[in-house]
């Protein structure tokens, strides 16, 4: 684990922004898993992500198609929701194998649902709320892993 980047949010527009600037620096081959619990921001910082790669279409969470891929952008989006898998032999269905190595980039929510199948390096993007701070607060946390 190295390279900690540690953002606050204090409002969906903020989230959202946080995921469009890391997308701006987004590179083709990256790997991006989102942890998070439910209702803790996912979705809309995904929306930023894609924002931030150019995808000018409407950004929903794949939670029931479990991939949806964007071309429009400066490079492919592979978005996953990976929440309702059933098998690793199922990711390799959807096409995950082809994504992770493609010349696009990836985002992953529900990542440590198949985390035997990560690639060895992704960057780790963990989403978490504190009441206390404030209902909309969110403190978005990217770490480099390499295993």
């Amino acid at each position: 684990m190295e390279k900690v980047y540690k953002r606050e949010s204090f409002s969906a527009e903020e989230t959202f922004a946080i995921g469009k600037e890391l997308a701006a620096q987004a590179k083709p081959g990256e790997v991006y898993c989102l942890y998070g619990d439910l209702g803790c921001g996912k979705t809309v910082f995904s929306q930023g992500f894609g924002a931030g790669l150019g995808v000018k279409e409407p950004i929903s969470s794949p939670t029931f198609t479990i991939l949806k891929e964007y071309d429009e952008g400066r490079m492919p989006f592979y978005h996953f929701d990976v929440y309702r898998i059933g098998s690793d032999d199922e990711m390799d269905e959807i096409g995950y194998y082809e994504a992770i190595d493609g010349n696009g980039v990836c985002l992953i929510e529900w990542a440590e649902l198949i985390y035997d199948i990560l690639p060895p390096q992704y960057k780790k993007v963990t989403i978490k709320k504190d009441v206390e701070k404030g209902f909309d607060y969110r403190t978005i946390t990217v770490e480099e892993i390499t295993r």
